[in-house]
């Protein structure tokens, strides 16, 4: 009865996993990761340029291979996003990723660790931007001056 047991038991797990509806831990690691990598790319796709009349998604900037998420353990989560300006020398290129961060701190509905990069090689001043838009103190100090934390409300507005 037990080995009948045993056996029911394997062949139902069995069945379920060939049918997807049963991952095993490892096997769903990078599944969630994948889920959590575009639910973060939904927040940012629609985030408006400051100087033109298009999205980030449509401009270039944001594409889903430019978000990485890492679980840093069951509950936390590691966002790493690398955004490409539309030019070298873009003078918007950290108010872009000041709008990336206000936006996924907002609507993020998962707790993360959030960082974020302009793709190596893409701007002239790319370790310059990455410092500023990854210390807290200068984003806090930015978005208290009033015309900055305007662009930036209407660039993050969810369209109608």
């Amino acid at each position: 009865m037990k080995r009948a047991s045993g056996l029911l038991s394997w062949t139902l797990s069995r069945v379920l996993w060939l049918s997807g509806l049963f991952e095993r831990g490892a096997d769903r690691q990078p599944r969630i990761m994948e889920e959590k990598a575009l639910e973060v790319y939904d927040l940012i796709r629609t985030i408006r340029d400051p100087e033109k009349p298009n999205t980030l998604e449509e401009l270039e900037v944001v594409t889903e291979s430019c978000v990485e998420v890492q679980e840093i353990n069951e509950e936390d989560y590691l966002v790493i996003i690398r955004f490409t300006p539309t030019v070298p020398h873009c003078s918007l290129a950290t108010l872009i990723g000041l709008c990336l961060r206000v936006k996924l701190q907002r609507c993020l509905p998962f707790k993360h660790k959030l960082e974020i990069y302009i793709s190596e090689g893409t701007h002239s001043t790319e370790e310059d931007i990455n410092k500023q838009i990854n210390d807290k103190e200068r984003v806090a100090a930015a978005m208290e001056n009033p015309n900055l934390r305007e662009i930036v409300e209407q660039c993050v507005l969810e369209p109608d």
